[in-house]
């Protein structure tokens, strides 16, 4: 198992045209009926109940997050609501219909300190292995970077 990546080059104007970046591939979705399925396998609780479970926690979320409240799930993360505005140049000409853009989800991911490094590393993302593609067609002229790789953050 691993994160698919591919390799893509800038073509943005600047510093940065023309450098070699990688770029995640995903190659599907899994929606809330096959995680509801996994999980029935990895535990005694039917699919039925995870299903119940993980749309009332999308209501409830909804609610809370709507009530200012940050809403953190352990071992996932916390999630919170930001509001993205454009500038007025008083206080008292804003207004929310001319101003405000639009409210969004911000997700931030649970992070671990190691006790004897101090480093942060974020549990999503823990010991996740790099793969590149093998599928996709790009000419690599530098010296290619290691196809396999573990990261921590």
């Amino acid at each position: 198992m691993a994160v698919n990546y591919k390799l893509y080059q800038c073509k943005r104007e600047g510093r940065f045209l023309g450098k070699w970046y990688a770029r995640a591939v995903h190659n599907g979705v899994v929606g809330t009926d096959e995680l509801a399925e996994i999980m029935q396998r990895n535990c005694t609780v039917k699919k039925s109940d995870i299903k119940a479970v993980l749309t009332e926690l999308v209501e409830v979320m909804q609610d809370e997050l709507q009530n200012s409240k940050r809403v953190r799930i352990d071992g996932l993360g916390s999630f919170k609501l930001g509001i993205s505005s454009l500038a007025a140049p008083t206080a008292k000409e804003y207004t929310i219909a001319k101003h405000v853009k639009r409210v969004h989800v911000l997700f931030m991911p649970e992070t671990k300190i190691d006790a004897g490094s101090h480093k942060r590393s974020k549990v999503l993302v823990n010991g996740a292995k790099l793969a590149e593609l093998t599928n996709y067609d790009v000419k690599k002229t530098d010296a290619a970077a290691p196809d396999k790789k573990e990261v921590g953050q």
